[in-house]
């Protein structure tokens, strides 16, 4: 019989020798139980054959039920998976990391499931590690999810290498589970996410408008949107703007404050913030002022090109010249202008949303 090492772990200060000692452990083919926010799961190398099949023997786990992959940072999904659908990059930026359980197509082929623990310990545990981590509940299959160690180590106790008690988890629920491959996509499981506010974060509608600072036109398109969606009763969109340069948390120009505020909108607690990849992924729709624009998003996430437009394609005044030009820096009158042609294509994507 196997020796099971148990260690004892402050949740909020764990040990850092005990959590490298636990790496190592399933770099070289161990089995470590390890607790996460949902329920304690048993961690394995995944690319260790003869661990896994281990792995299968223990929970009496039937051979056609694959294991979900532990990952410890979001963009590791681009590494995993392929043909990633909006609404998982959606879920991944609301629940993650959290009791959420993806199930995405296999850059090998087939199907993975894929979850970012909300857990410092298991957290580590997997970056320590530096292997790819499968991480089923720490029970015999069939038998109830562990919501704490003594529920953990009761049958396993001898099974596994090394365990780590760090008390009982902080949800008391298993993950849920949410296959995207599929349009509609399931929610195979409900868990501690219920499906409500699954179907509510993956169909909301996510528009994004963008320019170079996120201080005028940008904010002028998310207000304008923002006010029609209120106007039509719409809580199914979410607006967001951003800019492409490095500066954030800078407040909007005076002369977009005092347009909008002949609008009836108050932008006054605006801080801009710099275009992200995962913002960019997870919209539906992508609005720029310039070409430039345009091509510094392809640049960031190529696969975004089919919901990409420049916002001008949408006024009725465009001669031949799509860009709407920065008033940073102009007259009143160019800012005026400026908002005109917005306001006009803004009032246009309100009626196709």
């Amino acid at each position: 019989m196997t020796f099971t090492k148990i260690i004892k772990l402050d949740p909020a200060n764990p040990d850092i020798n005990f959590i490298k000692e636990a790496g190592s452990i399933l770099r070289g083919g161990g089995l470590v139980i390890i607790p996460t926010e949902t329920v304690y799961g048993i961690a394995a190398n995944m690319l260790n054959k003869k661990t896994i099949e281990r792995l299968y023997e223990i929970k009496k786990r039937p051979k056609d039920k694959f294991f979900s992959l532990h990952i410890d940072e979001k963009r590791k999904i681009e590494d995993l998976a392929v043909d990633i659908p909006i609404p998982a990059y959606k879920l991944i930026d609301k629940f993650w990391p959290g009791p959420l359980t993806i199930i995405l197509k296999a850059k090998e082929g087939g199907k993975i499931g894929i979850r970012m623990p909300d857990n410092e310990i298991a957290l580590r545990v997997i970056q320590v590690a530096g292997v790819p981590i499968v991480c089923p509940s720490a029970n015999i299959s069939g038998e109830p999810a562990p919501k704490n160690f003594d529920q953990a180590i009761k049958h396993l106790n001898g099974l596994v290498d090394f365990a780590i008690d760090a008390g009982t988890t902080k949800l008391e629920a298993e993950s849920t589970i949410v296959d995207l491959t599929v349009e509609p996509f399931r929610v195979l499981r409900e868990g501690a996410i219920t499906k409500g506010q699954i179907e509510a974060v993956a169909k909301k509608k996510i528009v994004l408008f963008v320019c170079t600072g996120n201080s005028c036109r940008s904010v002028m398109a998310k207000a304008l949107l923002e006010k029609k969606m209120a106007e039509k009763n719409r809580n199914d969109v979410e607006v967001l703007s951003a800019g492409l340069m490095m500066m954030g948390g800078l407040s909007v120009t005076e002369e977009t404050r005092n347009i909008l505020e002949g609008e009836g909108i108050d932008v006054s607690g605006h801080r801009s913030q710099r275009i992200t990849q995962d913002m960019v992924r997870k919209a539906d729709l992508i609005l720029v002022m310039e070409k430039l624009h345009e091509q510094r998003i392809l640049e960031i996430a190529p696969d975004v090109k089919v919901r990409l437009f420049l916002l001008k394609e949408f006024a009725k005044i465009n001669n031949n010249n799509f860009d709407i030009a920065d008033p940073i820096s102009k007259s009143m009158d160019f800012y005026i202008e400026t908002f005109s042609i917005i306001k006009e294509a803004v009032e246009r994507v309100s009626n196709l949303i």
